[in-house]
């Protein structure tokens, strides 16, 4: 028998499991890797999918600025794509960052087409705030990346 599915905010007990299924896209250049020590600093950001005790998905509204936030780390369990899962992290943090009254959203992806199904269109990198840009300037892809730039008003 299954467990209760449901989405909460995550816990200091989910980060390597979380960790785990980031990386996993990340290995197939699906996604940017994330280390223990970034999710530690960033749990109070994600929310996660649980299907009883394990985690089947994952996603992060990470705040820039005072009407600003980025969607970061949305990563679904192959076993449970499809599901509508990634939708239903997305509509979490969207709500999130409409409680913190948070005017704009973007996210930096490699799949655009799953944001535009509810609502970014695409954005030029060099719109956004120069903030951002610090975390880029350590990534292993800098200054190459391939990652397309998309944006929400809420």
């Amino acid at each position: 028998m299954k467990g209760k599915k449901l989405i909460r905010k995550a816990t200091v007990q989910d980060v390597k499991k979380i960790q785990k299924l980031i990386n996993f896209y990340a290995k197939r250049d699906k996604m940017l890797p994330r280390s223990l020590n970034e999710l530690y600093d960033s749990v109070r950001n994600f929310f996660v999918y649980c299907e009883g005790k394990n985690i089947y998905g994952c996603c992060a509204l990470d705040i820039d600025w005072e009407d600003l936030a980025e969607i970061k780390s949305l990563a679904v369990a192959r076993s449970r794509v499809n599901n509508g899962i990634g939708g239903k992290l997305l509509h979490e943090c969207l709500k999130d960052a409409k409680k913190l009254k948070i005017k704009k959203v973007f996210a930096l992806t490699y799949v655009p087409e799953f944001f535009e199904k509810f609502g970014f269109s695409l954005i030029d990198k060099k719109d956004l705030p120069h903030k951002i840009w610090s975390e880029c300037i350590k990534c292993v892809y800098f200054p190459d990346c391939n990652e397309i730039a998309m944006a929400k008003e809420i």
